[in-house]
C-alpha cells in the first residue's frame, strides 16, 4: 500500500439520494476519499477545512449556484492555499447549452452531465489529478 494519502473529492448537492449514490461509489473507488456538503455554505466551510483534489459541484444549490459557490471561495483570501491545485468540475442534469461555457469561464475544468456513469466518473478523476 502506498505512503501517499488518498486524493479528497468535495462533493457539493442538494440531493440527498445523488449524495448517497456518490458515497455508494466512493466505498468501491480505492485510494479515494469523499466528502460531502448539501449547500454552498456548508462548502465553503469544507473547503476551510480540508484541501480537495477535486471539487464536484451541483450547479443548481439551495443557496446559490455552482458559479457563485466558485465565485465566492476563489474570492476568499482565507482559502487560497486550500484551492491552489484543486481542480473544479461543475454537475448539472439541465441541458448544458450555455451554462458549459459560463462554468468554463468562471474557471471549472470541466462540465459533466448527470446522472453520472460509475466509470466515467473514475476515468474523469484519475484524468483530473493526472494519475
Amino acid at each position: 500500500m502506498s505512503d501517499r494519502a488518498a486524493p479528497l473529492v468535495l462533493y457539493v448537492e442538494d440531493d440527498r439520494i445523488h449524495l448517497i449514490l456518490m458515497e455508494e461509489v466512493f466505498r468501491m473507488l480505492p485510494g479515494w476519499a469523499l466528502r460531502t456538503a448539501e449547500t454552498g455554505a456548508e462548502a465553503l466551510a469544507a473547503l476551510a477545512q480540508c484541501q480537495p483534489a477535486v471539487v464536484l459541484v451541483d450547479m443548481n444549490l439551495p443557496d446559490m449556484t455552482g458559479l457563485e459557490l466558485r465565485r465566492q471561495a476563489c474570492g476568499d483570501a482565507a482559502l487560497a492555499d486550500t484551492l491552489q491545485g484543486s481542480c473544479w468540475v461543475a454537475l448539472s442534469a439541465d441541458d448544458p447549452g450555455p451554462v458549459v461555457r459560463a462554468a468554463r469561464e468562471a474557471g471549472f475544468a470541466d462540465y459533466w452531465l448527470k446522472p453520472i456513469d460509475v466509470r466515467e466518473l473514475q476515468a474523469g478523476l484519475q484524468r483530473l489529478i493526472g494519475r
